[in-house]
């Protein structure tokens, strides 16, 4: 791991600061656009497919691994291919074979998994139903108010 990374909110914002004004917009906008990239459907479970496994996947296998139907698999593909994620390496055979791999870039993402799943280990999320449990409203609001 880069020592220079950040750990922990103090460091992070430490690190924020120290870099000029360009390289804090380019790496605000790389920020922005990985978590886009992150919350479109199926995303995080395709790279942590392959955050899981040092193999290549086909796309049948990753379709049968995911439960993602195949235009949606084809497009989140087509993405992290563009995004420099994964790469994609057709075979010429009969039947056709397209395999993907992560790429260094993705790699370097993986540890994320890692601590995603330490901290599952640790913490449960409370259910998520849309009541209220766990709110709390701010001094003289109204529980009620959520419907303006």
């Amino acid at each position: 791991m880069d020592p220079d990374l950040p750990r922990g909110r103090e460091a992070a914002i430490a690190k924020r600061e120290s870099l000029s004004a360009e390289e804090r917009e380019r790496m605000e906008a790389t920020v922005s656009d990985l978590l886009e990239l992150f919350g479109r459907a199926h995303t995080i479970g395709i790279l942590r497919t392959f955050a899981l496994s040092t193999e290549p996947w086909r796309f049948s296998e990753l379709e049968d691994e995911l439960g993602v139907s195949p235009n949606t698999l084809s497009a989140r593909l087509k993405e992290l291919v563009g995004a420099g994620l994964l790469t994609r390496t057709s075979y010429d055979e009969i039947p056709p074979r397209v395999e993907y791999e992560a790429t260094e870039k993705a790699e370097a993402l993986f540890p994320a998994f890692g601590h995603i799943h330490r901290w599952a280990h640790e913490h449960r999320l409370e259910p998520v139903d849309g009541g209220a449990e766990g709110e709390t409203a701010a001094p003289g609001a109204s529980a009620e108010a959520d419907d303006d």
